[in-house]
């Protein structure tokens, strides 16, 4: 601690604004704000009179949120710039603090112009040799924080989602373990052909049509390292959920080789599909995906076929999703493309 408060004493004497010399001594009481100066990012310091409450000094951040220069700023008040309710909230957070022992810090909603800030102020009460008090503020904006706070509140819901789901797919699986797969709860790729296979009649039957997804997932980022087995049937497992809430009672879909996905979308047309993978693919890129304390991100590949457009049989719509596919890996992956449309000769 003799250090830090050694450096906020040093800052301090170089202040141009100050009326009177301020005692060392006396800027030992700074001591408990240091780890805040020296560690917090992009905090603003400004240092009142305690008794007028006129600003004697403001760093350049501070100066910035108000849209004004240094020079516009020094010997005004809280009042020159906020509104009265917010004046008094200010006010009575720095009485406060004037009567405390130590540092204390509040939370406060401002208009710094035409921008709100949420923002926490840290307090704390300084003397001068000549013993005028003044107080130093700690400015954090908060919107980082509150942003921080979202985020997690988002990974715990995903997590409490991904808890009932994986229970709801531990009870599917125990009741048909045959027609699914282990890892991610999709149909197994026997299934699966199966299903295609009845699909291709009923369209035969009934002139209808349907469509074929062909899905790889994109080479993870290289910081998953040597657990990257690990992180990746995290994201299988993701991936299962995902397909299972984007597809209806008479879609399928499987996992049709170790990160190859397949999905069968029933009744649908090839504007239609291509919407709705879209959307799949969106999903994919923000899910966050926990491992070891870390969030893993993961895009997906598509190729979109359907029938009877784009194929005539199951091996030809298999081939034409396929082909899809590999054009979107080398377009970069991250995308959903569709298979060309065939035009017969009459």
């Amino acid at each position: 601690m003799p250090n830090r408060v050694a450096t906020i004493v040093a800052f301090l004497r170089r202040l141009p604004s100050l009326p009177v010399p301020l005692d060392p001594s006396a800027l030992a009481a700074l001591g408990p704000l240091v780890p805040a100066l020296l560690r917090r990012d992009r905090d603003a310091l400004v240092l009142k009179d305690a008794g007028s409450g006129a600003w004697l000094y403001a760093d350049e951040l501070f100066v910035s949120w108000l849209g004004r220069t240094g020079d516009a700023v020094v010997g005004r008040a809280d009042s020159d710039f906020f509104s009265p309710d917010a004046v008094a909230s200010l006010r009575a957070a720095d009485q406060a603090a004037l009567a405390a022992d130590g540092p204390t810090e509040s939370e406060h909603r401002l208009d710094f112009g035409a921008v709100r800030r949420e923002v926490s102020v840290l307090r704390q009460c300084v003397t001068a040799s000549d013993g005028r008090r003044f107080l130093a503020l700690v400015w954090r904006d908060l919107a980082a924080q509150r942003r921080r706070d979202a985020q997690l509140r988002t990974a715990l819901e995903q997590l409490e989602q991904q808890q009932r789901d994986n229970d709801q797919l531990r009870r599917e699986v125990l009741d048909n373990r045959s027609l699914r797969d282990l890892a991610t709860g999709l149909y197994s790729r026997a299934h699966f052909e199966d299903q295609l296979r009845r699909e291709v009649d009923l369209s035969t039957r009934e002139h209808r049509e349907f469509a074929l997804v062909s899905i790889e997932i994109d080479p993870l980022a290289a910081e998953t390292g040597a657990d990257a087995e690990v992180a990746m049937r995290r994201v299988f497992e993701a991936m299962g959920r995902l397909l299972r809430s984007n597809t209806r009672a008479m879609d399928a879909s499987c996992r049709y080789e170790e990160e190859r996905f397949a999905v069968l979308l029933s009744g649908v047309g090839l504007a239609t599909a291509h919407s709705r993978m879209e959307g799949l693919r969106r999903q994919c890129a923000t899910q966050i995906v926990a491992h070891e304390g870390r969030d893993i991100g993961f895009t997906v590949s598509m190729g979109v076929a359907s029938f009877p457009h784009t194929a005539h049989s199951q091996d030809e719509l298999r081939a034409a999703s396929e082909a899809a596919l590999v054009e979107a890996r080398s377009r970069g992956g991250n995308r959903v493309t569709l298979a060309s449309i065939r035009f017969d000769a009459s």
